[in-house]
């Protein structure tokens, strides 16, 4: 069988779906399945990688972001879908790739998999909690149309969470498929704590206290993370004793969060960790992981804390939210600075210990990547089957 993944928002410079990318390679040449990924890019290129194939498109560069491009043309991607003639077709955008996977004319069944709420990214992220999500939801009312008739234009609707399952649901787009996304348990683990690593980053941070808790936060700098309220419930907690905050990432509002970071004492901006080892090893060398964005359809930067034995603190809401539990976590109001610092004063007032076994417990019920693709490729096989049979009939 070939898949071929329209992936509008693939980048080599990019994070998490440059991961997930690459997993999807890897897993379906484990499979027995032909993987493409259909991606713009600056240049027309093919690309043999993991397995798989990428091939690139010449299109324009997003505005906001030049890491990334957006599809411009159907007609070039239409004309590699002849060429290939898939049997399962993902659309992974809400937008123009979307449209184009779903317009064109072949056989192939056809997934709109689903990585990002727009509405929760964009509107909730700067409106709420000013505004209530729901308040929110009912703004956009015109957008949860325009999603329901991109939907009907596929045979099947997929996401990674439950959490966005029912947010779908409640707007119309009938019966999504979850598949939850895979966690690498041989990567991340707690046996990878080391004092000295933790040592090194409480003094990234500018703390001398051994005993202070170290928070740790590996988000992507954008608005949809709320770094600027992690930000600031943190410096709340810390001017009641002291504490670090060690923040990994990079993204297009940098600037923002380290200027953010420099008028606040005890914030290490790490940047950027591309050594994924290294990275693991951060993690289960720091005391608590803290996270601030509410829109993920999946957490899996939590989830790797889990697997590393950190105790998490994450949103009411969210992808996150969906891997908390009260044995290991604490939640807060998304959004709100205040509500964020009551709930650091929680985590750290419990037993440090007790939270870090629940977590490694509470990681048991993370499947690997390999397991999500498995479940994923074979839903999609019986779907192919099922509309082969249909128009056979």
């Amino acid at each position: 069988m070939r898949l071929v993944d329209i992936c509008e928002f693939f980048s080599d410079f990019g994070g998490g779906v440059r991961t997930y990318v690459h997993q999807k390679l890897e897993a379906c040449a484990n499979e027995g399945w032909e993987a493409t990924i259909i991606a713009p890019g600056p240049a027309d290129r093919r690309e043999k990688r993991l397995g798989g194939e990428i091939i690139w498109v010449r299109s324009p560069t997003l505005a906001f972001d030049h890491r990334y491009h957006l599809f411009a043309r159907s007609k070039p991607v239409h004309d590699l879908l002849d060429e290939l003639n898939p049997t399962v077709i993902e659309g992974s955008s809400t937008w123009r790739g979307g449209w184009i996977a779903a317009k064109w004319r072949g056989d192939a069944a056809k997934i709109l998999f689903l990585h990002q709420d727009p509405v929760a990214v964009y509107p909730h992220s700067l409106l709420s909690p000013a505004i209530s999500e729901d308040m929110v939801d009912k703004l956009f009312l015109p957008f949860w149309a325009y999603l329901r008739r991109l939907a009907r234009q596929f045979d099947a609707t997929a996401v990674a969470g439950e959490w966005f399952a029912q947010r779908l649901e409640r707007f119309g787009v009938a019966s999504p498929m979850v598949t939850p996304l895979g966690v690498d348990k041989t990567l991340f683990s707690h046996h990878l704590r080391s004092s000295t690593a933790r040592a090194e980053m409480l003094a990234a941070c500018g703390v001398d206290d051994p005993e202070a808790p170290l928070f740790i936060a590996v988000s992507r700098h954008h608005p949809e993370k709320r770094l600027r309220a992690m930000m600031e419930a943190f410096d709340r907690f810390r001017s009641e004793r002291p504490a670090g905050l060690y923040l990994i990432g990079d993204g297009p509002d940098w600037r923002t969060v380290r200027r953010d970071a420099a008028s606040r004492p005890n914030i290490h901006v790490a940047g950027l960790i591309s050594d994924r080892q290294l990275l693991a090893k951060r993690l289960a060398s720091a005391d608590y992981m803290i996270h601030g964005g509410a829109a993920e359809t999946f957490g899996l930067v939590v989830g790797e804390a889990l697997c590393s034995g950190l105790p998490i603190v994450t949103p009411h809401i969210g992808g996150a939210a969906d891997l908390a539990h009260p044995a290991y976590a604490e939640t807060y109001r998304a959004g709100d600075p205040d509500a964020f610092a009551d709930a650091l004063r929680r985590i750290v007032a419990r037993d440090r210990q007790s939270l870090a076994i629940a977590a490694r417990a509470g990681a048991h019920r993370l499947v690997s990547p390999a397991q999500h693709f498995e479940a994923l490729l074979a839903q999609y096989a019986r779907l192919a089957e099922d509309l082969a049979l249909a128009r056979a009939a």
